[in-house]
């Protein structure tokens, strides 16, 4: 303390005898006569010195009397010097001290003591340099241990004086009047200013609604900004100041401390208080909400209607701020003294019930985050999903269980909410069933602030932790969108260790009712948002999980391995904005573009290595091969229809090639507007092909608006950049750092363009499809090591990839393939050797690259030696077939080449012998390569190989009846042998070079078809074929038939009679038999391939018991009605229009000649399921009028199929077959016209006559006779009745399925149970036809399927239950009154094919435009697109037809459409039920074996019945095989369907 220059003059004598005080000078003076402040700071320093040194005694308090009566004095507490006022201050505690508990002084003087105390000395300790800072810290070190604070409470009206010293107080501790050097206060000032304000509240009798609301402010000093400018008009919640915001975020601040410790010293009496306080906000506000609103109706609203609360006159907004700041007051509450709440918890619990929606919404928000231990300040940051950072995110990482360090943000919660308040919990959990989805969504969000904080770090036991997943997953499945997108949210807001240990515990993604599974149906809701937020979210989850998934963690595969399959997926709804969000999902979060992104130092390399280790893994580190990694590991863990979706996307780069270079060259063209020669052909053509983009993007309109604006822009330097990002020459990086420049072209265009960011968002779904990204050249090299060296069980994968890449992209293999060929050399079998298992894959991609690329292929010696073995001795055999493939496009002597290769497998030939599988598969390839290069005796040789080494000689008879029939997962070497053998036949007619000829050559062949099909695979005169032979002999011939009707020539041999019976293999007992049927029966229509008349199979599904199968078929009719459609648009041609309407009339003819038919009224109703199933797929407003017509024409026709073979015996007498026919057109018209009431359609009357297949149908001679027919009803009367209850069946089964919020699956529509349909759901099947060869005895009666007693519910089922029950296509119609016969039908499809063309394109380009217009219709068609052979070849299949690549052409196949089959992918359907048939007897079936066949068969005792029973066994969940390449090879391996 600095000393004075005065000193008094006058000394003061001192008594050494005298007890208690000594000092004895005045401190008080006259008017006018003032002490000098030196003298007086003198005098006051004595007399401090000495009362600091003094105990208190009673007997010594007199002494004190006129000193204490001196420093009450005005003079003093007024002075105007800070010494003066801080040395009198000290000595009034000191005589407070000293006279406790008695305080020589009035009232007023009290008042005027504390007025210095408050207003001069505790604002002051806020700066530690003051000169007198010893001396204010000693004042209120005395208040707070003397409490001497005590006696400000005596002083009459002093709550304003109280009120300022907590304002003081809390200010001094924030910081608001601290000095501007800003020191730092000591600690013992906080601890002091605690204990005193402790004291005060502890000790009052009351304290002032002010002080309270003081306390209640400094809790919200961790969140600044919620105090920013804000008092009510009632209460004052004090001000934070803006210092505040820069406060440590590791540290509480000291005002707060402050608030919290009193709270928790006294926390009964602040209780009290806080209760007063929150009740006079919450409830206020909740009473003036009841009062100000008008009364409500008792009527309860909608779920629907989120607001409907809205009607009441609320809070006001400045009450409505007022009450956000106080929710946001508890939770700071309850994470610093949750004790204090006791008394206000019961008021928040009693605000969840409020009428009024805000106040709702704000106490369930409040519960949540009181739960949660989460305060004012608000959550940390949310953990980040980085699927692009590498490594990726591993379970054992310390880094995931890193603490925060913000304790303001730490989720904190001192007491376990639960237990604490278990009512008030059970109330907040109450609020998921809350009327209004804004409540559901806030209630949605707290519970995973709960289970994300485990209860605010208070832990859960594991009961409730179940309870609130089980809860969230409820909620992803909200009826309301808001919840929806909430819960999804909140599966965000939990990091990887959570969501593997926490949500994962009930199950993964392909579990379903897990939390999981029901954000993976997310990605399908019909919400944009919520499918947008689910699928990146998922994507982020499995690409942090990469880590895990390479390291082979088990647990990890199991919850997270299905969700690319579950993404993939979503491209079976057919939706251009799914399609649009896949694409983007796929390349920026699956497969990110800037994979692998090395994570920062001290990430996880630093962690898991040394500096100097990491750094070198850093630098060593192969970006590609890292890439090529997750790329395999997110193809192996596909399911089969994601995986046809995965190499589909990557096949759509190469049509999409096509598309963008036509598209670019006509911009060229274009020149910006500035257009050089015809500007409308320019025009015409830009707009075309602008079109076909359009119509792939969610928006066409605004699509093609930037379409053009870019063709306007005109930036030569873009269009490079785009293709660059095409070019097969172009390495990953190149294409990465094209992409990166486009975007910023356009972001930032130069000067003479305009900018447009919404450009890119048309745009970059574009480039992401046209740019090789996955099968971009840097990554070949990392395949094929993979597939070498199987390294993480990716070799498969590897071998599948490589052989994909060969068939779509075989440029990129160009500088490799000399390696694989050089592998094949040094591999290559021999008779004592075999070769590895992944040579088969390899030798694949080389005949893939040789079809394009036939130079490339090494011709010397040895590789040409190393071919050859393989065809004598690889396996499987098709290692051989594929080696011949080679042997025949790349070498230089293949005529000598294929002489010695026959001579070599006839030769000697035996079953059984070394190699002998391979010989067989030589053989056939080589009748389809080289026909003109076999002699005859090598030719004859093969035949007799074929049929009677192999075919007819049954080396292991069955013992099991003659009947039996079963399908087997594994396939015996006999089996493959006779496979092989029947392929060389069907080789053989297939090149067979002479069209004269061909019906002689062909019709033993043929007629061995028609025979296994009509028999059941049984081919042996002794009927002693195996049963697992039979299914793969009758499905290899069935495939064969349709392989064969590829070629104009070949399908006019397939007679009416015997399409029927191939017809029937869609509904065999065997579902791997009707999978692979079906299968390639799409594939070839797809590609347009065959005839129109083979869109009428698919509709014999209507019986169909697999969901899957039949699921599939349904969507594949919707996307071929689709493309349709669009022909239609584009071409004035009917006949391209009309597909499927004129199957109808195909459909009625098969029908009439099935075996199950019967003209009795309950199995009309049954076939009426047909008509239906055929309506619900088919039938629009626009086109029923013209299927109703072509069911009345049917009727004034005969029956042509049953007219032509009258003559043969058993066969249906054409009488007979007519009145099946005008049964069937008159169930029809009936089914058709209630079908129409029903839509509220209208059928118009047609002019003229539509012309029916000349084949199928004759024109009626008689005039008389035509009448007659027309004019007779050929229905049974309870026919009628029985059709309009399916169809009302139908209906109701359609508004059950649609009320639910998705379907499960295991419920039927009619509302029982589907396990009555587990194998019990007869597998509707032509009953075998009359004849087989063998004992004579008299053919047996056929058996009819049994058939319950009729329940309109059951019947009901198949035509109601949506999507699920549509199985079939359609085929073809025309308008002209002449009679037409199937050779038009090809013509029809050449017509399409024309029409389909866009007009003023280059020929090449548009060529890919429309193959493209259709797919991407339907994007996950089979994508098997092949550049165009030489006019003499066939296009190349995947795996059926590679040897069409190198045979001469026979019939150059029509332009492949690209519409794939497509699975509805939002509402799974329940599975179908359908009636059993009755166990009436059925006549024996007059025999429809054609001139092909013309031999007697015993009557077959295989029934619908018999089909039922292995329907049982069958109807399984099938597996698909689609991917496989388009070769019946499969049959030999594991066909489809067959697991």
């Amino acid at each position: 303390m600095p000393s004075r220059t005065a000193h008094a003059t006058t000394e003061v004598e001192q008594s050494h005898t005298m007890p208690g005080l000594q000092f004895n000078e005045p401190l008080s003076w006259r008017v006018g006569k003032p002490i000098a402040v030196a003298d007086l700071l003198r005098r006051l320093q004595s007399l401090s010195r000495e009362m600091r040194e003094m105990e208190q005694e009673e007997e010594h308090r007199d002494s004190f009397t006129k000193v204490a009566r001196e420093l009450v004095n005005h003079n003093l507490i007024a002075h105007k010097d800070k010494g003066v006022k801080a040395l009198t201050a000290s000595c009034l505690v000191d005589i407070l001290r000293l006279c406790a508990p008695d305080a020589p002084y009035t009232g007023q003087q009290l008042r005027d003591t504390f007025n210095l105390i408050v207003t001069q000395i505790l604002p002051a300790l806020a700066d530690p340099s003051n000169a007198y800072n010893n001396q204010h810290l000693y004042v209120l070190s005395s208040l707070a241990q003397v409490k001497s604070i005590l006696l400000l409470t005596d002083i009459p009206s002093a709550d304003i004086l109280l009120k300022n010293v907590f304002q003081i107080c809390f200010d001094v501790l924030s910081g608001s009047s601290r000095s501007m050097q800003g020191d730092q206060l000591r600690k013992d000032v906080e601890l002091n200013m605690t204990a005193m304000l402790v004291t005060l509240v502890d000790e009052s009798p009351t304290i002032p609604p002010e002080v309270v609301d003081i306390i209640v402010a400094q809790f919200l000093r961790t969140n600044p900004k919620a105090m920013s400018g804000n008092t009510s008009k009632n209460k004052k919640i004090g001000v934070v100041d803006e210092k505040q915001s820069t406060l440590t975020l590791r540290q509480l601040p000291p005002a707060y401390n402050m608030a919290k410790y009193i709270c928790n010293a006294v926390p009964e009496r602040m209780a009290r208080h806080f209760s007063q306080y929150f009740n006079d906000v919450i409830v206020d506000a909740s009473t003036a909400s009841k009062e100000k609103a008008p009364r409500k109706s008792k009527k309860r609203h909608s779920d629907g209607a989120d607001d409907s609360d809205d009607d009441l006159t609320g809070p006001t907004e400045e009450d409505l701020k007022e009450l956000r700041k106080v929710h946001g007051l508890l939770r700071e509450l309850w994470r610093a003294c949750p004790g204090v709440l006791q008394n206000v918890v019961p008021q928040l619990e009693a605000e969840l019930s409020a009428e009024n929606i805000q106040l709702r919404l704000l106490a369930t928000e409040t519960f949540g985050d009181i739960v949660s231990g989460i305060g004012a300040a608000g959550l940390p940051a949310a953990p980040t999903l980085d699927p692009a950072a590498y490594p990726s995110n591993a379970l054992s990482d310390p880094s995931e269980n890193t603490v925060s360090l913000n304790l303001l943000t730490t989720p904190s919660s001192p007491l376990p909410f639960i237990s604490a308040h278990p009512q008030a919990y059970s109330s907040y959990l109450g609020r998921k069933h809350d009327k209004s989805p804004l409540i559901r969504a806030a209630w949605t969000t707290g519970i995973g602030r709960i289970l994300t904080t485990s209860a605010g770090g208070a832990g859960l036991s594991q009961q409730d932790e179940d309870r609130l997943i089980s809860d969230l997953c409820r909620m992803l499945a909200d009826i309301d969108d808001k919840v929806r997108v909430a819960a999804v949210r909140v599966v965000a807001s939990f990091n990887f260790r959570d969501i593997v240990s926490k949500l994962g515990r009930a199950g993964g993604v392909t579990e379903i009712g897990t939390v999981l599974s029901t954000l993976a149906d997310r990605a399908r809701d019909r919400k944009h948002l919520i499918r947008e937020e689910a699928m990146i979210l998922l994507a982020r989850i499995w690409g942090v999980a990469v880590g895990e998934l390479s390291a082979g963690n088990e647990q990890i595969s199991a919850l997270v391995g299905g969700i690319p399959s579950k993404i993939l997926n979503t491209c079976f709804t057919n939706d251009n904005e799914i399609m649009a969000l896949l694409d983007r999902v796929f390349f920026e979060q699956l497969l990110p573009l800037r994979y692998p992104s090395v994570k920062a130092k001290g990430s996880k390399i630093a962690n898991r290595h040394s500096q100097n280790s990491g750094a070198n893994s850093e630098e060593t580190m192969d970006p590609d091969k890292i890439r090529t990694e997750r790329i395999l590991l997110l193809a192996r863990d596909l399911d089969e229809r994601a995986k046809k979706v995965f190499y589909t996307m990557q096949a759509r780069q190469q049509v999409l090639y096509k598309n963008m270079t036509g598209y670019l060259m006509r911009c060229e063209n274009y020149n910006g507007g500035v257009v050089e020669g015809s500007e409308p052909d320019v025009k015409k053509s830009l707009t075309g092909i602008i079109q076909t983009f359009a119509n792939w993007l969610p928006n066409p309109s605004q699509a093609s608006a930037d379409l053009w604006k870019f063709a306007k822009m005109h930036d030569r330097r873009s269009y490079q950049l785009i293709r660059f990002c095409m070019a097969p020459d172009s390495d990953y990086r190149t294409m990465i750092r094209a992409m990166k420049e486009f975007n910023k072209r356009i972001l930032d265009p130069p000067s003479s363009m305009a900018a447009s960011s919404g450009l890119l968002e048309t745009l970059m779904p574009l480039i992401y499809r046209v740019s090789l990204i996955v099968y971009n050249k840097s990554h070949v090299p990392a395949i094929m090591d993979f597939s070498r060296t199987d390294e993480k069980s990716l070799a498969a994968t590897a071998h599948e990839m490589l052989r994909d890449i060969s068939s779509i992209t075989p440029e990129v293999l160009k500088a490799h393939v000399q390696e694989i060929c050089k592998t094949l050399q040094d591999e290559a079998p021999s008779a004592q050797k075999t070769n590895e298992a992944g040579a088969v894959d390899n030798l694949k991609a080389c005949v893939s690259f040789a079809a394009k690329y036939p130079d490339e292929i090494p011709k010397d010696r040895k590789f040409v030696q190393a071919m050859a073995s393989y065809a004598l001795h690889g396996s499987p055999p098709e290692a051989a077939k594929y080696a011949v493939s080679i042997i025949w496009a790349a070498s230089d002597k293949k005529e000598m080449l294929v002489r010695d290769l026959a001579q070599n497998c006839t030769e000697g030939f035996g079953y059984g012998k070394e190699g002998f599988l391979a010989r067989l598969a030589t053989l056939s390839q080589l009748v389809l390569l080289a026909p003109n290069e076999l002699d005859e005796e090598h030719t004859d040789a093969i035949i007799d190989i074929a049929i009677k080494q192999v075919l007819l000689h049954v080396r292991k008879p069955s013992t099991q009846p003659a009947d039996a029939y079963e399908w087997s997962p594994t396939v015996d070497t006999e089996a493959q042998a006779k496979c092989w053998a029947l392929k060389i036949l069907i080789n053989r007619i297939r090149s067979h070079p002479e069209i004269e000829t061909l019906p002689e050559v062909a019709a033993p062949v043929y007629s061995l078809l028609f025979k296994l099909i009509d028999q059941f695979g049984e081919i042996s005169p002794a009927s002693n074929t195996p049963p697992a032979h039979k299914s793969r002999l009758r499905l290899l011939a069935a495939r064969l038939y349709l392989k064969l009707c590829t070629s104009k020539s070949h399908d006019a041999l397939l007679t009416p009679s015997a399409f029927n019976v191939l017809a029937t293999v869609v509904q065999d007992s065997e579902t791997p038999v009707r999978v692979g049927f079906l299968y390639r029966l799409k594939k070839y229509l797809n590609a347009q391939k065959l005839p129109q008349r083979f869109y009428t199979i698919p509709f014999l599904l209507a019986f169909e018991p697999s969901d899957t199968l039949r699921s599939d078929t349904v969507t594949w009719i919707k996307s071929r009605a689709t493309v349709f459609c669009s022909v239609k648009a584009q071409s004035s041609s009917l006949k391209a229009s009309i597909v499927l309407e004129s199957t109808f009339a195909r459909l009625l003819s098969v029908l009439c000649h099935h075996p199950d038919y019967n003209s009795g009224a309950e199995d009309l109703v049954d076939f009426a399921r047909y008509i239906i199933f055929y309506l619900q797929n088919v039938a629009t407003g626009d086109n029923l009028s013209l299927i109703y017509h072509i069911a009345q024409r049917v009727k004034q026709c005969r029956d042509a199929i049953s007219a032509a073979e009258s003559a043969e015996p058993g066969a249906t007498s054409a009488s007979e077959a007519d009145d099946r026919l005008y049964h069937l057109s008159d169930l029809a018209q009936i089914t058709i016209r209630k079908f129409e009431d029903l839509h509220n359609w209208t059928i118009q009357a047609l002019p003229g006559r539509i012309r029916l297949p000349s084949t199928l149908f004759m024109e009626i001679k008689s005039h008389t006779e035509a009448q007659r027919i027309a004019e007779r009803n050929y229905l049974p009367e309870s026919v009628e009745t029985g059709v309009e209850d399916l169809l009302k069946a139908m209906v109701r089964a359609a508004k059950r399925m649609g009320k639910k919020r998705k379907s499960e699956g295991d419920h039927h529509a009619d509302g029982r149970d589907a396990k009555r349909s587990k194998g019990g759901l007869p597998v509707r099947k032509a009953s075998a036809p009359k004849g087989v060869k063998g004992k004579k005895t008299a053919p047996s009666k056929v058996v009819k399927t049994p058939k319950s007693k009729k329940k309109k519910a059951e019947d009901a089922t198949d035509p109601g239950s949506g999507e699920r029950r549509r199985s079939g296509r359609v085929k073809e119609v025309e308008r002209s009154y002449a009679e037409r016969d199937s050779d038009e039908d090809d013509e029809e499809m050449q017509m399409m094919d024309a029409a389909a063309e866009e007009e003023e394109a280059a020929e090449e380009t548009d060529s890919a435009s429309e193959e493209h217009g259709s797919a991407n219709e339907n994007l996950v068609e089979e994508q098997e697109q092949e550049e165009e052979q030489e006019e003499q070849e066939e296009e190349e299949e995947e795996e059926e037809e590679e040897e069409d690549q190198f045979a001469d052409e026979l019939d150059k196949p029509e332009e492949e459409s690209r519409e794939d089959e497509a699975v509805p992918a939002e509402v799974e359907e329940p599975a179908p039920k359908t009636t059993p048939r009755s166990k009436k007897k059925q006549p024996s079936l007059s025999p429809r074996v054609k001139k092909a066949a013309p031999t007697k068969n015993k009557s077959r005792q295989t029934t619908s019945r018999r089909a039922a029973t292995r329907g049982k066994a069958n109807a399984k969940k099938i597996t698909y095989h689609e991917n496989d390449d388009d070769d019946d090879d499969e049959l030999l391996s594991d066909p489809p369907g067959s697991k």
